[in-house]
């Protein structure tokens, strides 16, 4: 009889491998799986025709939930919110934590189900101390201590998104991607003969192509303003400070022209382009500069942390990763107040932007994160 038999487990089903995969393993595993479909905006209901398919595939059942109210409230509004003043969010870190794991935690309870699982690359660990002394018992190990680890896929990692969920979260959670690699788990779709979407699923699910421009143009009263260097000198017009992030070069319209000959030539003559520097949201003016030096700080402060690591003892050596995909670089984290920690790197960060997320991080354990203040 396999050990898992009879543990209910409630599946995030998206319409994609990742996630399809992630059902289809844990059946094979003997768990009873139940997938589950989040409906969070308009455009979310196409791909729900095909989760349908993917639980037919697999002969499980199937919960359609609209969450679309909530998901409004806590991550579309959330984010623009925001962009009006004038920080840059991190919709995915807040979808997780706020929409994704909290309902899968309520269906969990409402179901009577075992565990939650997703299919995001992440692997959990767990510390199990004298594990010698507890083998009669090895059904019942005692676990002090769940730790958050890096996915082995590391171009497909997601850890860096799930920085925010607890211990009392990872104790009832299963990534059964975690030891795969993305080319594999496209391979098994294949074999199994799984329907799933063929597109990837895109930064921010919320915006149509990806045009957060567009989007925040919609959705946002936009006031234009002076661009100027930092000495003051109006150098050009923006079109509204919510639509320009620190360390944006692509976009301001203003410095070398689009030609290629005309950007050589100016390159020639020395002259280089220009960055967005900071806002001045009094004078609505966005600041620019042509010194990508400027950009580089080795010291910033975050809030709102939270570590995963119960066992964290400050001041604590580990490394910083300030966005996602951006190299980890060491760091010392020290409380700088009540609610705020300072940060200094040994190295140069280019463009800390206030509104994302600091995750930190030791070798492959996570231990936790917050928000760039």
């Amino acid at each position: 009889m396999n050990s898992f038999d009879n543990k209910k487990i409630i599946v995030a089903l998206s319409g994609g491998v990742d996630s399809a995969v992630a059902a289809a393993l844990l059946k094979k595993k003997g768990y009873d799986v139940v997938g589950v479909y989040f409906r969070f905006f308009e455009s979310t209901w196409k791909p729900s025709f095909q989760v349908k398919k993917i639980a037919k595939k697999l002969g499980i059942p199937l919960k359609i939930i609209d969450a679309r109210k909530e998901f409004k409230k806590r991550v579309i509004d959330y984010f623009l919110n925001a962009y009006k003043t004038e920080i840059t969010p991190n919709p995915c870190v807040v979808c997780n934590k706020e929409m994704k794991f909290r309902l899968l935690f309520d269906l969990m309870g409402k179901y009577k189900a075992d565990y939650v699982a997703t299919g995001h690359y992440a692997r959990l660990g767990r510390e199990i101390p004298n594990p010698k002394s507890q083998i009669p018992n090895k059904s019942k190990l005692q676990i002090t201590n769940y730790k958050l680890l890096q996915a082995r896929d590391k171009t497909k990692d997601q850890s860096y998104f799930l920085h925010r969920l607890s211990q009392k979260d990872l104790a009832k959670t299963i990534f059964p991607l975690g030891e795969y690699k993305k080319s594999d788990v496209k391979k098994m779709a294949k074999k199994m003969k799984l329907p799933t979407l063929e597109n990837e699923s895109q930064d921010i699910c919320f915006v149509a192509d990806n045009d957060i421009q567009r989007f925040l143009s919609k959705n946002i009263k936009l006031k234009p303003g002076n661009i100027a260097d930092e000495a003051g000198k109006t150098l050009g017009k923006h079109k509204g400070l919510p639509l320009y992030t620190i360390g944006q070069r692509k976009g301001i319209e203003i410095g070398p022209p689009a030609s290629r000959q005309e950007r050589e030539a100016l390159r020639a003559s020395g002259t280089r382009p220009y960055y967005v520097a900071k806002k001045n949201l009094k004078k609505n003016e966005l600041i620019v500069t042509n010194e990508p030096k400027k950009l580089l700080t080795k010291k910033f402060w975050v809030s709102e942390m939270n570590w995963l690591n119960p066992k964290i003892k400050l001041p604590l050596r580990a490394e910083v990763q300030i966005r996602y995909r951006a190299p980890k670089v060491s760091a010392i984290i020290r409380k700088a107040g009540n609610a705020r920690w300072e940060v200094r790197s040994g190295k140069f960060l280019r463009a800390v932007t206030p509104g994302q997320s600091a995750v930190f991080c030791r070798g492959k354990e996570i231990l936790g994160g917050g928000i760039i203040t």
